[in-house]
């Protein structure tokens, strides 16, 4: 049988594996598998580098659908190639509530799927962070060990949105030449014709962005195989638009939108069926094309098993390291490492700026743990993410571990997704804790893939002052903690500062956010205490001298007015304690009796926080007092800024003596 003729039959393969799991679950987007499906055959016969019986290879080739409406392609290439957790029951099963093969690509879910895809534009954006550790891992071990490619499948979709452009720019100014974009130029949307609603010459743009660009048939295996070819000779990224019909075959909605996010339907796919020779009942592969399927799947074992040989031969100290960097975990001299600071800073007692607080940690972290990489969207004096350690990342120099990634807040966090995804890096990132607002997305899917990825936010409240509103973060405390499996740390000194960055560096099982301030904070905590505090979430900072009339509950700058206010409290003959609550994720994983024990039994509970009341209430009560925000900030000196919104100690001690007097 000719190579063509094989060529065709795989293809039809994946796009009746496709179709047929669509129809069953009545729901899914069966056009682009079919349209993409010449492109799949092409990259994962010829050209992936993977070994779908050791599916987590370090050195494996990435491949990255960022289209991933398009799931039921990965899935089948996963199932056609060999990969063991995608079995044709999976497949069968197909966006069916506890199946590997859920609507969109999970990760997690099975191996072969390297990222979480479905918000269009994402897993373009983590490529470019996968291409990008890569080359950190490689100036670091070489290319024996480490010299792979990334391909990425993107979509007009992917494109249109404006996280794509972030994206692209940056892997051009970086010269990521082992990033290669599949572009499945398709020209339909869910709406119809690209024409509708964008004229944008994709091809002109990746060159403005510094991309090697070519042109090619997307249905023609010989033109695709040639382009992708040349991408891996060029020295930039490369994005190869692939011309398809999206439905390709389906007689009657093949190249429109209504093949596009619906099922074809019985007649339809008969019609499809007829058109492209394929005679195999629903869900079946017929065994010749199964086995050539299996044996691609088979193609880089030699590959995979000189690369294990290499790893052997390595020197112990090499591949101790690199084991270790793959493996997540933290080098040896880190706890004490830190434990020696936290000493240090109990000693010393120094008034800072959290972002200043975390930069001096961050010296410490970055002495102790090569594989943090870390960066700033355009405020690395303002964010203090950069250390003495930490020269630039560029396309000179890959073995640098600081990126200057631009006005990009996006594309940095999908960017560091995909670097935590990669793996054998830690990414951390800055900028101001308004901007989360800017890359909430990124941040979400952290969260939803339980990625280790650490956002330095800085300028966490009215406290940064003459900025004015527009950059004055009130809500954003509130919105961030809605986010589930996302840790949230504001802490308040030098020593807390220091916990959070530890506990946010130990924790393998998802990202944290440190809001930090612009102002300066005086220590609170002033005497060493070996245990890491802030890992409970809350804990009691100042006791009450005699049984608990009032707690105070606060967090980051508020802390030193609910100081300032227990000692005006305790002196007018309330006693106050103060509970400093550094993360209220940490605080809701603790035992049912650590919680009751701090919440305490005071009559009178008040929060403190320069942000809106919402998350307060599950430790005041509806009925607490709360001393924060209820609209956006101003302009001005924050200490005016606090005073005018009444964010002080005397506020706090007024309204608890109203109280008072009301229950008297």
């Amino acid at each position: 049988m000719p190579v063509s003729d094989h060529h065709a039959r795989m293809a039809n393969a994946i796009r009746f594996l496709s179709v047929d799991a669509v129809e069953k679950a009545n729901s899914g987007h069966p056009g682009l598998p079919m349209g993409a499906a010449d492109i799949a055959t092409v990259l994962y016969t010829r050209f992936l580098k993977h070994d779908p019986h050791h599916p987590h290879w370090p050195d494996r080739d990435r491949f990255v659908l960022s289209a991933g409406h398009g799931s039921m392609l990965l899935y089948s290439l996963l199932y056609l190639t060999g990969y063991e957790d995608i079995t044709i029951g999976e497949i069968e099963k197909f966006r069916q509530l506890g199946s590997k093969t859920a609507g969109h690509p999970e990760f997690g879910h099975a191996a072969g799927i390297e990222t979480t895809t479905g918000p269009l534009g994402q897993g373009l954006a983590n490529a470019v962070g996968m291409a990008m550790a890569e080359r950190i891992m490689n100036a670091r071990f070489g290319d024996d060990l480490v010299d792979h490619h990334t391909y990425v499948l993107a979509g007009d979709g992917c494109l249109m949105e404006g996280i794509s452009q972030e994206a692209i720019a940056l892997a051009g100014h970086l010269k990521l030449s082992k990033l290669i974009v599949l572009f499945d130029d398709n020209g339909i949307s869910i709406d119809g014709p690209i024409s509708l609603s964008d004229s944008t010459d994709q091809c002109a743009r990746f060159e403005a962005s510094n991309w090697h660009v070519q042109r090619c048939d997307g249905h023609d295996a010989q033109a695709i195989a040639r382009a992708i070819e040349a991408a891996k000779a060029s020295d930039k990224p490369s994005m190869i638009a692939c011309k398809t019909t999206i439905g390709f075959g389906a007689p009657t909605r093949a190249g429109s939108n209504k093949a596009h996010g619906s099922p074809l339907g019985a007649e339809e796919i008969a019609g499809a069926r007829k058109a492209l020779g394929w005679d195999a009942k629903p869900f079946v592969v017929p065994s010749d094309i199964l086995d050539m399927w299996r044996l691609a799947g088979l193609r880089s074992t030699k590959e995979r098993k000189e690369w294990d040989a290499r790893l052997t031969a390595a020197s112990g100290e090499i591949r101790t390291e690199f084991e270790r960097r793959m493996r997540g975990e933290l080098p040896g001299g880190f706890e004490s490492a830190m434990a020696d600071y936290k000493k240090k800073l109990a000693a010393e007692k120094p008034k800072l700026a959290t972002r200043k607080s975390s930069e001096n940690a961050l010296e410490v972290i970055n002495a102790a743990v090569p594989e943090t990489i870390g960066g700033s969207a355009d405020l690395t004096g303002s964010n203090n993410t950069k250390t003495s350690q930490t020269k630039p990342f560029s396309a000179d120099d890959y073995s640098g571990r600081y990126v200057y990634y631009g006005i990009r807040e996006h594309g940095m966090a999908a960017a560091m997704n995909g670097m935590a995804l990669h793996g054998g890096v830690i990414p951390y990132g800055g900028t101001f804790l308004v901007f989360t607002d800017y890359c909430r997305p990124s941040i979400r899917l952290s969260a939803l893939m339980g990625l280790r990825v650490i956002y330095v936010m800085t300028h966490d409240s009215i406290g940064l002052g003459e900025d004015g509103p527009t950059h004055q973060p009130v809500e954003h405390m509130a919105a961030l903690r809605t986010i589930p499996n996302l840790r949230v740390f504001r802490p308040a000194d030098a020593v807390e500062t220091a916990e959070c960055w530890q506990l946010a560096l130990e924790d393998t099982t998802g990202p944290s956010v440190l809001a930090l301030t612009r102002q300066n904070l005086p220590a609170v905590r002033t005497e060493h205490v070996e245990e890491n505090l802030c890992g409970f979430g809350a804990y009691e900072l100042e006791t009450a001298s005699d049984d608990a009339v009032v707690t105070i509950f606060a967090t980051g700058s508020e802390i030193e007015i609910a100081l300032a206010a227990r000692k005006k409290l305790e002196a007018n003959g309330h006693p106050t304690r103060v509970v400093s609550v550094p993360s209220m994720e940490r605080f809701a994983m603790q035992t049912r009796q650590y919680r009751t024990a701090i919440v305490g039994n005071a009559p009178i509970r008040v929060a403190i926080e320069a942000g809106i009341r919402q998350p307060w209430d599950a430790l005041i009560g509806q009925d607490g007092i709360f001393v924060g925000m209820k609209s956006f900030g101003a302009s001005g000196r924050y200490e005016d800024l606090y005073a005018h919104f009444g964010i002080t100690a005397e506020a706090v001690v007024t309204a608890v003596e109203e109280r008072l007097h009301e229950a008297a």
